[in-house]
């Protein structure tokens, strides 16, 4: 009997006693709150915390149990005494628990006060003390005890009555909450104020007669006022509060949130939030990573707008439309594999392949563009041919090394458009993407020429986490150091916001790789930039889709972007990968490889930079004495030549970038005597081969010509127009035809008075 009374002992008591759902609550890398969610059953209940601050268990047991610390569980002397005064009064007017048996009470529900269950209270506490250590009672008590309406446990009653956390509280308000779960009720405000107040000073005087605070401490506390109008819980980082929860409900978990920079973002958001919503842009959101641990230090998943306009949205994981902002990884791979260099041309004329016709942002061509400068202006055509170049699948396969997970459709169903947001992805996959190739470039500089297995790795918020960037090897991840550098380098002069235009020209600006993206429609506008230490990623616009003309990734992102690594501390400007790039000789003209015939500067390449083609641009021409015609063999003695280097775009190109660079000169024509060797010397600008043109007709119904257009090396030539060979006219200087046409495939021809000729074959429709 003896042994099974023993065993039943040993497990009468729950290995858990507490089964309640919990708040999720979150923290800051600091300990600060920075919010928290109801439990699923309408508590306001905290997980409960390490340990119990010093005033409360003073208080607390001073208050409830002044033997606590030297009883088995319960105390026969006061349970005598409550036993004679409830039987003297007819009714129960004390009670003789002790705080052990009042967490056996609070795990039990609260049954009815009997003498059968206070002798199970009993027994259940005297177990509890063999498990549990005096510390870890307490601990169970703070986070259980009711402080009135749903407010359950010290730190959740710490915030709601006096809005702070409970290690702050003063001996008053450490007092005030020590006698609520005796009387929860007497916290509403404007009621029972004076008893609460009588039994807080009660509790002050026992703390001084035991010596527990000093007379001055006393008095002071006396002074304090009761709590009033109830706190709201800190609402901080309220989209990561709910990130969190999913997968983490009822948790207290510390992020790795930096509670001062994320009051300063909030502001900043809620400040352009005020601004923008007056142009119907309601959205908008912001991340901050930490390159050197990729742990999240700012999170605002949207802007403080109302219900109707998609507050409890995270755009941070919502998938939107990429606009321009993956140019850069493009324009890192061709340079990684040898493809470009920095400053090669990249034709900037009207282009059309297959049936889609790319536009810039400012409908404007330069004929022909340095590769960085197109980046750093995002010009979408440069970009285009560039991904032509290098290959829709080729291009594909490398974001999905990134991890970009929104863009999952196979690489046809984006075509060339995958440049210029045809594609959608999330501020979260993207900063981690920048934040990887920032953390390249870290690793190879600041470790021997080396790089992490897992340099990739997934963006982290928990502050007990550390990421596992692998092993070190020489062998690179994605791209090379050299190659982020050179982008980063091209990032760093993209132009800047109104207010900031002449950054370069003062210490204090910050020296930041960044870019933006806008779009189809102006729906979203995105700005994502890195320094050596930090990535910012900012969206803007509105959760619905609705597009806004205003709406520009320079104008609505940008200003927020800086705005946020204002805040930031400054950090340098990245070191050059000296062994990832090459200074070598490069055509100062066409930015290739330099020939025999260029005028070299010396630029920084990547290693692989070496096997792009010589520049195709410039050639070697003859020119008579005064320089002023091009002659050959046939009409001039080799004696009286001169030969020149000259610098040579194909017509279509050199159409529009004369008109952009005053200092190009074209070739100079033929000397009379001389007959013209000029083939590929003419191009048509519009239209572009096996196009389809639609002929609209006015209000009256007459029928509107199309204006074509061609492009031709020598300025003053004659051109001679045929459609299905009958003659149209000639043109000498500007070479543009009107041309009015039934609907059907015509055969346009143009010959210069040289006899070259080039043909356009194109489908007219008449609406």
């Amino acid at each position: 009997m003896i042994l099974l009374l023993l065993v039943g002992y040993y497990f009468c008591l729950p290995r858990t006693l507490f089964n309640e759902p919990y708040s999720t609550v979150i923290e800051s890398k600091e300990g600060n709150l920075l919010g928290a969610k109801i439990a699923r059953d309408g508590q306001w209940r905290f997980p409960a915390a390490d340990s119990v601050p010093e005033k409360f268990q003073q208080c607390i047991i001073t208050f409830e149990d002044q033997h606590f610390n030297y009883h088995p569980g319960f105390n026969p002397i006061s349970m005598w005494n409550a036993f004679r005064q409830n039987s003297k009064a007819n009714r129960v007017v004390r009670g003789g628990s002790t705080l052990t048996q009042q967490v056996i009470r609070l795990s039990r529900k609260g049954k009815n006060r009997t003498y059968f269950e206070k002798s199970i209270e009993m027994v259940l506490a005297t177990r509890l003390e063999f498990r549990h250590s005096k510390k870890s009672i307490l601990k169970l008590y703070a986070a259980h005890a009711p402080f009135g309406s749903n407010v359950v446990g010290l730190e959740m009653a710490s915030w709601r009555y006096f809005g702070v956390q409970s290690h702050q509280l003063s001996w008053a308000e450490t007092a005030t909450l020590a006698v609520l779960p005796n009387a929860p009720s007497l916290i509403y405000p404007g009621k029972n104020q004076d008893r609460l107040l009588q039994k807080r000073n009660r509790l002050l005087l026992k703390l001084f007669e035991n010596r527990v605070i000093d007379q001055m401490t006393y008095e002071l506390a006396l002074q304090e006022l009761l709590p009033q109008k109830p706190f709201d819980l800190p609402q901080t980082a309220p989209h990561l509060l709910q990130r969190i929860a999913k997968r983490n409900e009822g948790k207290r978990i510390q992020t790795t949130i930096e509670v001062a920079i994320q009051e300063r973002v909030n502001q900043i958001a809620r400040n352009y939030y005020n601004q923008y919503n007056q142009n119907e842009v309601y959205n908008l959101a912001i991340l901050i990573v930490d390159v050197e641990t990729r742990n999240i230090v700012g999170y605002v998943g949207n802007s403080p707008t109302d219900k109707e306009h998609q507050k409890d949205v995270d755009i941070i994981t919502a998938a939107r439309s990429t606009g321009s902002i993956l140019k850069p990884l493009l324009y890192a791979a061709m340079l990684d594999e040898g493809e470009l260099l920095p400053n090669m041309l990249i034709p900037d004329i009207p282009t059309q392949i297959s049936g889609y016709n790319p536009q810039n942002f400012n409908f404007s061509y330069d004929g022909a563009v340095p590769a960085q400068r197109a980046l750093s202006r995002s010009l979408n055509i440069p970009a285009v041919l560039m991904l032509q170049d290098y290959g829709v699948n080729r291009f594909y396969e490398q974001l999905q090394k990134y991890s970009l997970r929104n863009i999952n459709r196979p690489p046809n169903h984006y075509g060339l458009s995958l440049i210029l947001g045809g594609a959608e992805s999330n501020l979260w996959d993207l900063c981690r993407t920048y934040a990887g190739l920032t953390g390249t470039l870290n690793q190879y500089t600041d470790n021997q020429s080396s790089y992490r297995k897992n340099e990739f790795s997934n963006l982290n918020y928990f502050q007990n986490k550390t990421i596992d960037f692998g092993n070190t090897s020489f062998q690179k991840n994605i791209v090379g150091a050299g190659a982020v550098y050179l982008t980063y380098q091209a990032m760093k002069e993209v132009n800047r916001p109104e207010g900031d235009e002449a950054w370069r020209f003062y210490d204090s600006s910050l020296p930041i790789a960044w870019k933006t993206g806008t779009s189809f429609g102006n729906r979203d506008a995105w700005a994502i930039g890195t320094s050596s230490k930090y990535v910012v990623g900012v969206w803007v616009g509105n959760a619905t889709g609705e597009g806004r003309p205003s709406l520009t990734g320079v104008s609505s992102a940008a200003p927020i972007l800086f705005d946020v690594f204002r805040i930031m501390p400054k950090t340098p400007w990245f070191e050059k990968p000296l062994n990832a790039i090459e200074q070598v000789a490069v055509c100062e003209k066409s930015g290739h490889l330099a020939s025999e015939l260029c005028t070299t500067v010396k630029q920084w390449i990547p290693l692989s930079g070496k096997q792009t083609k010589i520049c195709p641009y410039h050639k070697s021409i003859h020119l008579d004495a005064t320089e002023t015609y091009r002659v050959h063999a046939n009409c001039e003695a080799i004696e009286n030549m001169v030969a020149k280097s000259w610098f040579v775009l194909p017509p279509v190109m050199e159409w529009y970038y004369k008109s952009k660079n005053i200092d190009y000169s074209v070739l100079p024509p033929f000397r009379e005597d001389c007959s013209a060797v000029t083939s590929g010397s003419m191009d048509f600008i519009y239209p572009k081969s096996n196009s389809k043109i639609y002929l609209t007709k006015n209000f009256n119904s007459e029928l509107q010509p199309v204006i074509l257009k061609v492009a031709h090396s020598q300025p003053k030539i004659k051109l001679y127009w045929y459609v299905d060979n009958q003659y149209l006219g000639m043109t000498q200087t500007f070479h543009e035809m009107p041309i009015k046409t039934t609907s059907g495939v015509r055969f346009i021809t143009v010959t210069d008075e040289n006899g070259v000729e080039i043909k356009r074959k194109v489908e007219f429709v008449v609406e």
